[in-house]
């Protein structure tokens, strides 16, 4: 694959922002991460959730019970 080709594939695939990133951006907004839910995501991280895992137990815990 070309250089060209390898960066417009690498383009089309998105851009992944990370917590911190996405926390600074956030508090420009004035939103913060509560202590708990801090905590949560290091449990995700500890755990080595996969991103749909963390979303099934964000639902789980915050969703409308069935």
């Amino acid at each position: 694959m070309t250089k060209s080709l390898a960066r417009n594939a690498k383009a089309k695939a998105g851009f992944t922002l990370g917590r911190k990133g996405f926390a600074k951006i956030s508090a420009v907004e004035g939103v913060y991460l509560s202590v708990a839910m801090e905590d949560r995501f290091r449990e995700f991280d500890r755990q080595g959730l996969s991103p749909a895992e963390r979303r099934k137990a964000i639902a789980r815990a915050f969703g409308k019970p069935r």
